[in-house]
């Protein structure tokens, strides 16, 4: 035996002890055989020690073993630079990402944009893309990292931009895209929004991707799917709502995924390199809040899914509400820990959801680390409803969310008036974390479907076993109504009652754009569109964005639907025109002006447009159409969400839980409003808030208050707090350049002083640092 061949003896018999020792007992040889491959991934990134990709690494722990900044220091931060995005129309939500001396993020009217990581200075600036994953892109790199991709949607199509140099790359998919309706295995035709607002997850040389189908009748399903990084080739796809022959299938109607939408992961996934298994939390399936045509228990919605990276197969799932009726997707990240469980090392990872639940299970068997038992809930009445008889309560691990609506919880700060009207009508109501929805009376639910954990609402300490939870206490008032929705055609004139709801809407989403009076600013006039846009061009149009407009896919179909008959003159109820229903959503915009800077290229790669006519999905012939559908139409205001200060301060926090014992360690108010006091919180959703974790002991938090704040991590007590000029939107990031630290905050959102101008205040990235040490 010569030398070379004794120590490649040696080196595999190395390696089958280390891989005997890691893998746990009953590990699947699936799972064993996945830690002989590439380990951590091909995005450049050293675990915790970078900020490659969206929320850090891989594990989506938002924890950075850093050493620099501490708590003794942390009032010495200040500001380094700031990065302004020009921008008066979008709001960006970026966690941006940082290789090596370069950052990227969005800004400047949609553009992709590569920064100096010490100074700010623009390298080159990739315009008018309109990327759709407003919350970030993804990072790869080859091994030798001669190839570096940035990894992003626009609109229907997923494309990737030279990350050295800003230029497209054409060799990707189809001259330089992949078309994301197409691979479902349904008619192109019929599928919207098959992109999601968050980035995927790299994986060797694999793009893993959720979607944000929409919440509507109708609507697309969410299939999880992963595509060659290289070649954009679809590698594997997981149907979240099974096909024939498919564990779950029997949980739906027969034919379902021809009719239902949604189960989709719009949120954050986690990734174990290590093992090669990817973590998905699923949402509702449509519609939202009446399931008569989806009986059954409904899988995969509302589930954390462990799959197989490399071949998309279900190796475990959890579901941690069946037959949802409430809109509890499941959005943040998973967090893959380390603990102590009964004397043992166990990998576990913990999902936070909005009914303010953290499930803990083992991370490779799925088997939970404290009981999770099946416990009666109220039936639902409504006609054709039949809800699920039992949902699972997490023991051991205490809520962070309050979960019941009583008459000592109203606000004491409203007017009596309004006070005593709510207290009225909670008396006439039914209150509970499952208490299901109704024709006949008010639902009370807490938290409601804006209320516990989000996006980027989770963080974790990956070694020491404690999950932080960013959490909104956020309550839902429902009531249901029959259903307008005709086809996809708008219906009958708006009643008072819901043509000033959408008055609202249309002032918060869309007035910015449109001017008060509907007839244009930024953007074109909207006064009697349906004479110029089909319903279904509307409804693609805004589930899709386009050019400066961004996707509103939050928007569920009712409200849709209102929104176009608001926007519509006489016509409306006959369909209107002009628009034909094509599906153009892929089409890349160059008329927009250019911005100042280092611009190497303006839109994104050449899409064909495929001519294709938008065909709306409807049900299977045979299928026992429901007499009625209802929806939350009969609610005070859309989804529910006109209360987020229902509840006695604080409406709004942060808490961190010691997952070795399931024990809450403590729990703060987040934010403030200052006319009320200090610690009450801020009730105003939870969406844009994002925690970050220091090995140092720090803990960053940020609010829409403004503020980012950073509390001990062993006690909760707070140590500092930076005012921002802006709401912040984004995901803290924290990175390492030449021996200093910087800490980068997205806030280009309302601004916090309503007395200034929207040009004279700042929005943009903040950069933090310690003051530079002079030599």
């Amino acid at each position: 035996m010569n030398t070379r061949k004794l120590l490649m003896g040696l080196y595999c018999a190395l390696g089958s002890i280390i891989i005997f020792l890691l893998v746990p007992r009953g590990c699947s040889a699936q799972v064993s055989s996945a830690m002989l491959s590439k380990g951590q991934g091909s995005t450049g990134g050293i675990q915790h020690k970078t900020w490659t990709e969206y929320g850090g690494s891989n594990d989506q722990s938002k924890y950075v073993d850093f050493k620099q900044i501490n708590k003794k220091n942390i009032n010495q931060l200040q500001v380094a630079w700031t990065y302004s995005t020009k921008d008066n129309v979008s709001t960006y939500k970026v966690n941006p990402i940082i290789v090596d001396n370069i950052m990227y993020l969005q800004g400047k009217n949609n553009s992709l944009i590569a920064l100096d990581v010490a100074t700010g200075k623009e390298i080159w600036i990739h315009a008018n893309l309109n990327i759709k994953s407003k919350r970030g892109v993804n990072y790869w790199e080859s091994k030798d990292r001669k190839d570096r991709r940035l990894i992003f949607n626009v609109g229907n199509t997923m494309q990737e931009i030279d990350a050295t140099s800003g230029k497209s790359i054409l060799t990707f998919g189809d001259n330089g895209s992949v078309d994301l309706t197409e691979g479902y295995g349904l008619d192109p035709a019929t599928i919207s929004s098959p992109t999601s607002n968050t980035p995927g997850q790299v994986f060797e040389d694999l793009i893993i991707l959720g979607s944000a189908t929409g919440e509507g009748y109708f609507s697309t399903p969410g299939d999880i799917r992963a595509y060659n990084v290289i070649t954009g080739k679809e590698e594997w796809i997981f149907h979240t709502i099974p096909r024939e022959g498919e564990f779950g299938y029997n949980t739906f109607p027969p034919k379902a995924y021809t009719y239902i939408g949604g189960v989709n992961t719009w949120g954050e996934m986690s990734v174990d390199a290590k093992r090669g298994i990817v973590y998905c939390p699923t949402g509702s399936a449509t519609f939202d809040y009446y399931g008569a045509d989806r009986e059954g228990q409904n899988l995969f919605a509302n589930c954390i899914l462990a799959l197989d990276a490399r071949t998309g197969k279900r190796l475990w799932h959890f579901q941690m509400v069946h037959h949802d009726m409430w809109d509890f997707d499941a959005t943040a990240a998973p967090q893959l820990i380390t603990v102590t469980h009964n004397g043992k090392k166990v990998d576990a990872v913990a999902q936070a959801s909005k009914q303010g639940f953290l499930y803990v299970f083992n991370r490779v068997t799925g088997k939970p680390l404290w009981p999770i038992p099946e416990r009666p809930v109220t039936q639902s009445k409504t006609p054709g409803e039949h809800s699920w008889p039992t949902q699972p309560f997490p023991t051991v691990v205490p809520p962070y969310n309050r979960q019941l609506i009583t008459a000592k919880d109203i606000n004491p700060f409203w007017p009596a008036e309004k006070r005593d009207d709510m207290l009225k009508r909670l008396a006439a109501g039914h209150a509970g974390i499952f208490e299901p929805l109704s024709t006949e009376y008010e639902t009370f639910i807490a938290p409601g479907a804006n209320g516990g954990a989000l996006f980027g609402n989770t963080a974790a300490n990956p070694a020491k076993g404690i999950v932080y939870v960013s959490y909104q206490e956020s309550p839902s008032v429902y009531k249901l109504g029959k259903s307008q929705q005709g086809g996809g055609r708008a219906a009958a004139a708006l009643s008072a009652d819901d043509a000033a709801k959408i008055q609202a809407i249309y002032t918060e989403q869309c007035q910015g754009c449109h001017g008060a009076d509907k007839t244009g600013g930024i953007g074109p006039s909207l006064v009697n569109v349906n004479n110029r846009v089909s319903y279904q061009s509307f409804e693609a149009l805004m589930l899709s964005g386009r050019g400066r407009m961004p996707e509103f896919t939050h928007l569920t179909g009712p409200v849709l639907n209102d929104l176009y008959r608001y926007l519509s003159g006489p016509t409306a109820g006959r369909g209107g025109g002009g628009g034909g229903g094509r599906g153009r959503g892929n089409v890349q915009s160059t008329t927009l002006p250019m911005p100042d800077g280092p611009v190497v290229a303006s839109g994104g790669a050449p899409v064909k447009d495929k001519g294709r006519v938008r065909v709306p999905r409807g049900y299977p012939e045979g299928f026992p159409v429901p007499a009625e559908r209802y929806d939350q139409r009969a609610s005070t205001t859309y989804f529910g969400l006109g209360f987020p200060d229902l509840f006695t301060p604080p409406w709004s926090g942060l808490a961190a839980y010691d997952l070795n014992t399931g024990k809450l360690k403590w729990n703060r108010a987040l934010g403030n409003v200052d006319k009320f006091g200090k610690n009450t919180g801020y009730p105003k959703g939870t969406q844009n808030k994002g925690v970050l974790v220091t090995s140092t002991g720090l803990v960053f938090a940020t609010c829409v208050d403004g503020g980012i704040y950073a509390y001990d991590a062993d006690n909760g007590n707070m140590l500092w707090s930076y005012k921002l000029p802006r709401e912040p939107d984004g995901i803290p990031a924290m990175y390492e350049y030449k021996g200093r630290e910087y800490l980068v905050i997205c806030s280009t959102s309302t601004r916090i002083d309503p007395g200034k101008s929207e040009d004279e205040t700042f929005r943009g990235y903040t950069v933090l640092a310690l003051p530079e040490i002079k030599k």
